[in-house]
């Protein structure tokens, strides 16, 4: 059932109700009475993340969002290459030949 939040001017008071969505809404403050009116609040829904979104559910079919690009990697990091014919100077392979 959902949670409504009614507010009465006269007492202050913000009040939780949990009721069906076919049920009346409150008019009357329980505490002091006096005449509450309803308040519009944030929904507790949230889209976080990718989803279904993201998964191609939205716009064109068989089209998917552009993935994104990484930085280009350190040269220390890339592994030596094997040397071959003619290996490059700047290969870490090259430099542990010599």
């Amino acid at each position: 059932m959902p949670v409504y939040e009614y507010e009465c001017p006269k007492c202050e008071k913000i009040l939780e109700v949990q009721q069906k969505m076919t049920d009346e809404p409150l008019s009357i403050c329980p505490e002091c009475g006096g005449k509450v009116k309803k308040l519009i609040s944030r929904s507790s829904f949230q889209l976080k993340g990718g989803g279904w979104y993201a998964d191609g559910y939205s716009g064109t079919p068989g089209k998917k969002e552009p993935k994104k690009k990484s930085a280009p990697a350190d040269s220390s990091s890339t592994p030596p290459c094997k040397g071959g014919d003619s290996p490059c100077k700047s290969c870490p392979a090259a430099a542990a030949a010599s």
